[in-house]
């Protein structure tokens, strides 16, 4: 059930996007233009005859307009700029026409159809996609015919019995290869019009020329072609003006084909009901939810693209001014004075931070792992005590570390509570002031203790985020989850250390001053981020959160797609939970102000919803693919491709990581990324929906060990 509910969607913004580009014939749309055939098969009274061929019933008639009588034709419509324009003109000299419009567009643009119809002109067919008939077979033929009256039966709720066949001209023009296409559609009730006078419009000659062609000689009848679609109309919409009250003072009438041919000619409409009403209904509505959709995913589009030209652009400039200004030759973090310990004295020298740090380890069933992550901590340069927190665990978690016998580790047993839980029993345990926390799958570098804790020499930061890495990278999803800490969590980290908005401690790697949490209540299982949720209170108190880029700790990554959904999915609901509990920053004071109105727009903006718009470049990409044009698409695609490796690129330079797991980036954006998407997409429906997710546990391989060239210390607390 988890995967139905975003898969429907998927599939709804498939088809509502497959129906968009039908009606705008993207989907089997034919433009040839056949060139003439012999004629030997068509009758010469057609061919001689009038602009008018009845083959209904088994009839082969050609009809001519009565002189004085002009039928003005318009094709290719409607059009939502022209139509109107031609409506006006002809209710203004109370003229009638016949318009020939496409399925395609009568679809779009049902209310002009319906006018066209209630202001008294005659509608006819001109297929759905507008292709040349005489390439196509019998079913495609009554497929472009019946579509096309679907779309006037919800449009108007009628029926036609007129057709214009695309690419048509006069009756003499018929030949071996659309004669046979004229029979096949009187067999199916329809009267094909073709024309006598071309008015040319379509070349746009000016409208003097335009009234010149379509004027009828010595007084004939006739059946004008113009077209109120396909371009600029302008030109026909001024030569209409001016030639029917031309016409008119020569005694012509501007009636419809049906009036025109008078006597044994019933109506060109009938009425449509029942289930053929609401089928037609249904199909408009369902283009018009199609049109709406597209429209709403253009605007998603070009906010994305701002938003994620923006984040580049941000992360680009801030992540070189932070890495400028903590490896600055005068660097600091700050002077050391802040006061005794709260456990006990501060042990300083100079601006270095020296006094002892209490690491838990919150562990439930990790004893695949524990072992490395304990052993690790004995290599650290920076005294230390380690608390191991098992929270319940049935897999000898305890029992694991305890055989040991690893100086300065202590085990503290509880029931069952969860993670926040856990580390609160940890604090209560805690002999120092300074706290780092870490994951029970997590190993630590000899360094990276001492560098996390530097930035305390600061008595404003509350709360230090580590640089966590993947140290299982060597399979194909390991490394896509390399290239999303490196270049996502670390380059944005720096990004938001400048912007002074970082809204996660990351659980691998984070070091805190015990008095801010006492400050904040301690680590709260309000939420399912217990890290994002802590961090965003500590900036609320008015601490600083910083990232310390040298304290690097390897995490072992999900190596299943499975653990990586339920890794991620709670990760993006707990986010969002976590900004929805803080929301009353936005209208706070003080520093809770400053964090609500400045982190938590960025953190929403650049977490939460470009992350839930950045999949339409995919849809685009796709869809640009199928329909075209498909050379800009790529074009587009592989520009947007470029900038995120370039971003990438920057940020595995700053965290002097080789390059060459940025060979599966574009990988990475077609199939990882899209994983990601789905996940955020049911991280919102599961928030929309009130739904509750509860903490998943994943299963541990033990496969990320102590860093290599690591030895044990002794320099402990």
């Amino acid at each position: 059930m988890r995967y139905l509910l975003p898969a429907l969607l998927l599939v709804a913004l498939i088809a509502m996007l497959m129906l968009r580009g039908y009606v705008h014939s993207e989907i089997q749309a034919d433009h040839r233009v056949r060139p003439p055939a012999a004629t030997d098969q068509v009758p010469k009274k057609i061919l001689q005859g009038g602009p008018v061929i009845d083959t209904r019933d088994g009839r082969t008639q050609s009809l001519r307009v009565p002189d004085h009588r002009l039928v003005l034709t318009f094709d290719d419509g409607p059009d939502p700029k022209w139509t109107p324009k031609v409506l006006d003109v002809l209710a203004e000299h109370d003229a009638h026409a016949v318009f020939f419009v496409t399925g395609t567009m009568a679809s779009r643009h049902p209310g002009l159809v319906r006018r066209m119809v209630d202001e008294g002109h005659e509608v006819g067919l001109h297929t759905f996609n507008h292709p040349d008939l005489s390439y196509q077979s019998k079913d495609r033929v009554d497929r472009e015919l019946s579509q096309s009256q679907l779309a006037l039966a919800g449009a108007a709720g009628i029926r036609t019995s007129l057709f214009r066949p695309p690419y048509s001209s006069f009756a003499d023009a018929l030949d071996n290869k659309s004669w046979p296409v004229t029979r096949h559609v009187g067999s199916r009730g329809y009267l094909t019009v073709v024309t006598d006078t071309d008015s040319e419009d379509w070349k746009r000659p000016g409208a003097d020329e335009i009234v010149r062609r379509a004027t009828p000689a010595d007084g004939k009848g006739a059946v004008v072609l113009m077209h109120d679609s396909g371009g600029d109309r302008s030109q026909t919409v001024a030569a209409l003006d001016r030639l029917i009250p031309r016409l008119a003072g020569q005694g012509y009438e501007f009636t419809n084909l049906t009036e025109a041919l008078g006597a044994g000619t019933t109506g060109a409409h009938a009425r449509v009901e029942g289930l053929e009403l609401w089928r037609g209904k249904a199909w408009v509505l369902l283009v018009g939810a199609a049109e709406h959709t597209t429209d709403a995913l253009v605007i998603g589009l070009a906010v994305v693209g701002v938003l994620v030209i923006a984040r580049f652009g941000l992360m680009l400039l801030l992540s070189a001014a932070h890495a400028r200004r903590v490896r600055g030759r005068d660097f600091s973090w700050g002077d050391s004075r802040r006061g005794g310990s709260r456990r006990g004295d501060s042990g300083t020298d100079g601006a270095a931070v020296t006094e002892p740090v209490s690491v838990l380890v919150p562990a439930y069933n990790e004893a695949k792992c524990i072992e490395n992550t304990v052993r690790s901590l004995t290599t650290s340069d920076h005294p230390i005590e380690v608390i191991v927190i098992d929270d319940g665990s049935t897999d000898g978690t305890a029992r694991t570390v305890e055989g040991l016998g690893l100086p300065n580790v202590r085990v503290v047993r509880q029931h069952n509570a969860g993670k926040p839980a856990a580390l609160n029993r940890g604090l209560a345990n805690a002999r120092h002031d300074l706290i780092v926390m870490m994951d029970g799958d997590t190993v630590f570098e000899a360094a990276t203790v001492r560098e996390l804790v530097q930035p305390f020499a600061d008595p404003r930061v509350g709360a230090v985020a580590g640089n966590a890495k993947v140290g299982n990278r060597n399979s194909l999803i390991g490394a896509w989850q390399h290239i999303e800490y490196v270049m996502g969590f670390n380059l944005d980290r720096r990004m938001y250390d400048v912007l002074r908005c970082m809204p996660t401690i990351p659980g691998a790697v984070g070091a805190f001053r015990c008095t801010a949490l006492e400050r904040v209540g301690g680590m709260s299982d309000d939420t399912l981020a217990e890290d994002t949720d802590v961090t965003m209170a500590l900036h609320r108190d008015g601490w600083r959160v910083v990232y310390a880029e040298r304290a690097r700790a390897w995490t072992e990554a999900p190596e299943t797609v499975r653990q990586l959904w339920s890794q991620r999915y709670r990760w993006s609901y707990g986010t969002m939970q976590a900004i929805w509990k803080h929301r009353r920053a936005l209208v706070d004071s003080g520093p809770s102000g400053r964090f609500g109105r400045v982190g938590l727009p960025l953190v929403s903006l650049f977490m939460i919803v470009a992350p839930l718009l950045a999949p339409l470049i995919d849809v685009f990409l796709l869809y640009g693919l199928v329909f075209g044009p498909t050379g800009q698409t790529v074009l587009a695609w592989l520009g947007v491709l470029a900038l995120q490796a370039v971003c990438a690129a920057y940020a595995f330079r700053l965290d002097r990581e080789p390059l060459t797991h940025l060979m599966s980036l574009p990988l990475q954006q077609l199939l990882y990324r899209q994983l990601m998407y789905v996940v955020l997409l049911q991280s919102w429906i599961t928030a929309l929906t009130g739904g509750r997710l509860r903490w998943q546990k994943l299963r541990r391989t033990g496969a990320v060990g102590a860093p290599p060239g690591t030895q044990p210390r002794t320099h402990w607390a």
